[in-house]
């Protein structure tokens, strides 16, 4: 069952909490500036659901919001890598500056726990990199409606996709409660076309 997404609707965000992530709700069609991402662990470690990680990623999160604003159309985070969709302001394709901002917060805050001193490479200490994430990340601009549909399934379905629930909404770390409240998935929802679940997105 596809995701109860209306077409053409005016966007209007609103923000609210979701797992101590503040989240704009959400948007009823895609805009130019959409993009999706796929951001990884250094090493895959399984680290993003640990309480001190969550924390200080919801932090950067609302720290760089407020000087550079975007809005988050959904988001899941899983122990070693998140997706999520964004909407940046008209005439701002900065997205760049945000994750490396978001991704630096998160590493000072948790130096004490999780830097490896012994994985930093001189090519990491040039750029002044933690162990905390991979270099690089995904980026995809969403071309059209079915595409932004595509991509919001399969955020909400990758717990599942990867082992780490058998139902959707047993995940806590993602949108997905959020639009079931505002009617756009329905509770037991959990199916995906082939087309999304053998998607691309640099996992």
């Amino acid at each position: 069952m596809r995701a109860l997404i209306l077409a053409g609707a005016k966007r209007q965000p609103q923000l609210v909490m979701d797992h101590e992530c503040y989240v704009s709700l959400p948007p009823l069609s895609y805009c130019r500036g959409t993009y999706f991402f796929t951001v990884v662990t250094c090493r895959r470690q399984p680290i993003l659901c640990d309480d001190l990680v969550h924390h200080a990623l919801r932090s950067a999160i609302v720290s760089v919001r407020a000087t550079r604003p975007f809005i988050i159309d959904a988001w899941v985070l899983l122990p070693d890598h998140m997706h999520c969709i964004w909407t940046l302001p008209a005439g701002d394709a900065d997205y760049a500056a945000r994750w490396n901002l978001i991704k630096r917060r998160v590493s000072v805050m948790c130096r004490g726990a999780y830097q490896r001193g012994e994985w930093l490479t001189a090519s990491n200490r040039k750029h002044r990199e933690s162990t905390h994430w991979q270099r690089r990340y995904w980026e995809h601009q969403v071309r059209d409606e079915p595409d932004f549909v595509r991509h919001v399934d399969y955020i909400h379905y990758n717990a599942v996709k990867h082992g780490h629930c058998k139902r959707v909404v047993d995940w806590p770390y993602s949108t997905f409660h959020r639009y079931v409240g505002r009617g756009y998935y329905p509770l037991d929802w959990g199916g995906v076309g082939d087309d999304v679940d053998t998607m691309v997105v640099g996992e």
